[in-house]
């Protein structure tokens, strides 16, 4: 296979692996009883895009999309991927062969921006959760929830090395 093709591959499979990391962490949440998120709500904000439509007052409200709950969950494992790509453009590739555990959770840590100022506020719920009715919990759950995606990072990047060498 071309070097250019496996290091995709690498990454791709590096953002898989966070992403269902960070999937088993909010499944065991949600066993525990703790409100998590729903993928079907990226799904309807992001199936408005092509109408236009870019931010809501309150995504739980808006219409419906087809396929919203496939769509959400298509964009979450999508942007799990361009995170793993995120951390390789910046530790470089060389950081999959030998991973280490800080330059991940420093990324980890990083991509909670993306739900705190992108998709939080444009979804309705303001910066950062700060029109939600317990911000402070909520900022706490995006914070663990990333800590653990880049934790994810770390492990699926370790994983990945042991079976290619």
């Amino acid at each position: 296979m071309n070097t250019l093709l496996e290091d995709i591959a690498r990454v791709a499979s590096i953002g898989v692996g966070a992403t269902a990391t960070m999937d088993l962490w909010l499944l065991l949440l949600q066993r525990l009883g703790v409100p998590t998120l729903n993928f079907a709500m990226i799904g309807r904000w992001v199936g408005h895009w092509g109408r236009g439509v870019f931010r809501h007052d309150a995504i739980a409200t808006a219409r419906p999309v087809r396929g919203e709950l496939a769509l959400g969950w298509l964009v979450h494992y999508a942007t799990g991927i361009a995170f793993a790509g995120l951390l390789v453009g910046v530790v470089g590739m060389a950081w999959t062969e030998s991973p280490t555990v800080t330059p991940a959770l420093c990324i980890g840590l990083f991509t909670v921006l993306a739900p705190w100022l992108v998709m939080q506020p444009a979804m309705g719920a303001g910066i950062a959760s700060a029109k939600t009715n317990s911000p402070g919990q909520n900022r706490a759950r995006s914070l663990a929830n990333h800590s653990i995606f880049g934790l994810g990072l770390y492990l699926a990047a370790l994983l990945i090395a042991w079976i290619s060498r």
